[in-house]
């Protein structure tokens, strides 16, 4: 419940209403506690009090519940009850200004970024790749840039790996070795990730982050994140979270401490942001973190149990909400203690043990003076919402997403000439001059291979060849005759010889006998 001194009511205690101080809002926050005991209630609280100052807020909503913040609320008997605890006799239900996402684009506008967007470091992360392959990632990234080829969605990025693996020579003197067993692994984790559907995400029109930072009616615009299918991919949606933290980082102005932050941003199940995290990305984060206050953005982490957030980054959340933890194993009890040293100390109660006693819709809370000290801790009850409490039916939402004024803008994708169409008409391209160049080669050599036989059939030498070939042909043709005709002559005259004297020897032997 908003006051007019910028002042946020949240919850009540012993000693009265806890009031969040309007500038201090921006410097982060954490809201844990176990299954069941309320973080998804004093989340909707802490939303619907923000948009009544004026501030939009972003949140994620895993099972639907956070989509009743559109519609007003009712009265009921555990309200009744609560009101005269609060000091409140009239409570005014009403919903906030919404307006539903959906990464999948299913149950709400599609949020989309370019490849170029989302950056080397984030996609390493996503695609879950080991330092080689992340080296090899921001070569590729890099010479993209050079060449003015733009990254936009999958298919740009793929076709960039198999250019670069085509190519690995020509690049490893000015950019490093390129090896086609790595780019073969991020390819294989590409095409996992777009059977997760993240080839929807990726595309254009690419988000505006300013279109969160909205008001309706001097209302803060709940923007509400579909995320129960995205949460089956865990991986993509820390990285895509984080990945929206960095551009309202890179985005947004400086501005300081302002009276009323600029936008408030709700990262539940934080836990997943730093599951199987590097130190290096724990790092930039945590400068996000550090930085983006300045920027007017206060960051709210919901968790189930604090140390789910890293100690460096937890350092940074000046404003607490604990609802209850368990305790039931070593491991547990060392959480609780660890949670309770985390508040100042209030003399009045035992915080340890009345973090393991709380109930449904208690916390222990301590916020930020208008110093910026943090108070000490006070055991109180959460204020109820205003706001439906669980979710709307598909016929509210679709007619909220036809009503938003953005709508049209996001829910229909383009696909300019980017990395993918200029390499597949420069490889056609050389596909044509390779052709053109064979068919010259081809033409080439026929020529040559005619005007080799018109100079064999005129060249003086080979007639002569020929002339001389034939003479002697001939001359052995006539000297076969002539011998022929000499040994049948000769043999005709000592055949006829031979046969007189047969005649003369006969005749003379016949003659002397007589």
């Amino acid at each position: 419940m908003y006051t007019e001194d910028n002042q946020l009511y949240i919850a009540h205690c012993d000693n009265g209403p806890l009031y969040m101080t309007g500038k201090m809002a921006n410097r982060h926050g954490l809201i844990a506690g176990a299954t069941g005991t309320g973080k998804t209630v004093t989340l909707q609280v802490l939303a619907e009090t923000f948009s009544q100052a004026g501030v939009p807020c972003f949140m994620a909503d895993m099972k639907g519940d956070l989509s009743g913040i559109s519609q007003a609320g009712k009265m009921s008997g555990f309200i009744e009850k609560r009101c005269p605890e609060f000091g409140i006799t009239n409570p005014q239900f009403h919903g906030c200004p919404t307006r539903f996402f959906d990464v999948f684009g299913q149950q709400g506008h599609p949020l989309r970024a370019t490849i170029s967007d989302m950056g080397p470091q984030l996609l390493a992360r996503l695609l879950d790749l080991n330092e080689t392959q992340t080296g090899i990632l921001n070569i590729v990234f890099k010479i993209a840039d050079d060449r003015g080829l733009l990254l936009i969605d999958m298919k740009d990025l793929r076709m960039m790996l198999d250019y670069v693996a085509k190519n690995a020579k020509e690049f490893t003197t000015t950019y490093g070795n390129v090896s086609a067993v790595s780019v073969g692994a991020i390819q294989r984790s590409l095409l996992a990730l777009e059977a997760e559907g993240a080839d929807l995400f990726f595309g254009e029109p690419s988000f505006n982050v300013f279109d969160f930072l909205q008001t309706e009616g001097g209302k803060g615009v709940m923007n509400v994140l579909a995320a129960d299918k995205l949460m089956l991919n865990p991986k993509l949606y820390s990285t895509f979270l984080l990945w929206l933290l960095s551009e309202l980082y890179t985005q947004l102005p400086e501005v300081g401490d302002l009276p009323l932050p600029k936008l408030i941003f709700f990262f539940d199940e934080a836990h997943m942001l730093f599951k199987d995290t590097s130190k290096a990305l724990v790092d930039k984060i945590e400068q996000v973190i550090r930085l983006v206050r300045s920027k007017g953005v206060g960051v709210y982490f919901v968790t189930q149990s604090p140390d789910d957030i890293p100690d460096a980054i937890a350092g940074q959340l000046g404003n607490r909400i604990l609802h209850g933890l368990r305790a039931y194993t070593p491991k547990e009890q060392k959480a609780v203690k660890a949670a309770a040293q985390t508040f100042r100390t209030n003399p009045s109660f035992n915080t340890e043990s009345a973090i393991l006693e709380l109930g449904t819709g208690e916390a222990l809370v301590s916020l930020l003076d208008e110093k910026g000290a943090p108070c000490i801790v006070e055991r109180a009850k959460i204020l109820f919402p205003l706001s439906q409490i669980g979710a709307i039916t598909e016929e509210q939402r679709s007619k909220l997403i036809r009503n938003s004024r953005i709508y049209g803008i996001y829910d229909k994708s383009f696909d300019r000439e980017s990395a993918y169409e200029m390499l597949v008409a420069q490889q056609k391209q050389e596909e044509k001059r390779l052709q053109k160049e064979a068919e010259e080669e081809e033409k080439r050599k026929a020529k040559e291979a005619k005007e080799k036989e018109r100079a064999k059939a005129k060249s003086p030498s080979t007639r002569s060849t020929t002339s001389r070939s034939t003479t002697t042909r001939k001359k052995k043709s006539t000297g076969q005759k002539v011998l022929e005709k000499t040994i049948n002559t000769t043999a005709t005259t000592i055949g006829r010889n031979l046969g007189n004297q047969i005649v003369r020897s006969i005749l003379g032997s016949i003659f002397k006998k007589k």
